[in-house]
């Protein structure tokens, strides 16, 4: 009998590590986007971060239990740790460019633990100036309602040559706008404000970019300056995309979502994009600076990937709101 026991044990374990994804850690690494994160060379005090793309491709769900680097000189931290089926995530990587300097070589290494273990490493690179310091690390023009642009300033200061200079300002962003104005030089010391501008027709959603500063350095022609913005609506949905996970047809399930606006709003109708009438939402009453819609859904009997866009109109507003929902509906077994 112990025997027996022992036998099918064995052929259920085989069983499991055979329905994961794959051995090694091959399937682990095809959920990022980049296999090294290369920083370039960046200035001291500056902000140097990277967000590292994952997504899970899987049918089930990711566990990411712990992430790690190999050096003080960097710090990285995972933006949720569980990814749903189709879900997308990212791993923030941050350089620490106060307290060291020159060339810098790490690791981030991220453990996953579901569906099955493995552990990721990406090399970081990165060579940190110790000729020019930003004041502040980055161009953070914070929370922007949309129509409205925005204005901010970093100073730069440089210490070396009597001779450096600013010769250019390279944006990547066509909303995004800069200019350099010197402020101060002699005794090897150089100092700029850099001026930048968001424009007032920048579409909604975050900013993530870098500007790039041109010197007449042959060494190190180009700083990198990190520029950072969210330009919103009056009203903000969170989430923006509503992750539904994996569903079972007829199971009911219900999520939450947050709207917030600047003052009291009412909601006066939710619509569907789909005519499956699997969602159900229970409608506030009252007009009140933040709303929390219990949603809740039906999943139809169609497995695979599933969506639905949702349109919510607000009393005196001209223009709805729109959001999405998506998951995967898990296929029925039949006997």
């Amino acid at each position: 009998m112990l025997k027996n026991c022992i036998f099918r044990f064995g052929v259920l374990s085989l069983f499991v590590l055979n329905a994961a994804p794959s051995f090694g850690q091959d399937w682990a690494m095809k959920m990022f986007d980049k296999d090294k994160i290369d920083f370039g060379v960046i200035a001291r005090g500056s902000d140097a971060e990277y967000r590292l793309k994952i997504k899970n491709i899987y049918k089930d769900p990711v566990h990411i239990a712990n992430v790690r680097t190999t050096c003080g000189c960097s710090a990285a931290e995972p933006s949720k740790s569980i990814l749903e089926s189709g879900e997308e995530g990212y791993i923030q990587v941050k350089m620490d460019t106060a307290r060291f300097q020159r060339r810098k070589d790490s690791n981030v290494i991220i453990t996953i633990d579901a569906p099955q273990y493995a552990e990721v490493r990406i090399p970081i690179t990165s060579y940190i100036r110790t000729d020019v310091v930003f004041t502040p690390g980055a161009a953070n023009f914070g929370s922007v309602e949309v129509g409205k642009g925005a204005e901010t300033t970093v100073a730069l200061a440089y210490a070396g040559r009597e001779d450096w200079a600013l010769t250019g300002i390279e944006s990547r962003n066509p909303h995004v706008t800069a200019k350099a104005v010197e402020t101060n030089r002699g005794g090897g010391r150089v100092n700029y404000n850099i001026m930048l501008t968001l424009d007032p027709k920048t579409p909604k959603g975050p900013i993530r970019e870098q500007l790039i500063l041109k010197t007449n350095d042959v060494n190190f022609t180009t700083v990198p300056l990190l520029v950072e913005a969210r330009v919103e609506s009056d009203i903000t949905i969170t989430p923006e995309v509503v992750s539904l996970g994996m569903m079972v047809p007829g199971q009911e399930k219900t999520v939450n979502v947050v709207m917030r606006g600047k003052k009291p709003f009412e909601i006066t109708k939710i619509e569907c994009e789909s005519n499956d009438e699997a969602f159900k939402i229970r409608m506030p009453k009252a007009a009140q600076p933040i709303h929390v819609l219990p949603l809740t859904i039906v999943p139809p009997d169609k497995p695979g990937e599933y969506s639905e866009e949702f349109t919510v109109t607000i009393d005196g507003r001209s223009e709805p709101i729109t959001f999405k929902a998506f998951g995967r509906i898990a296929e029925t077994k039949t006997n």
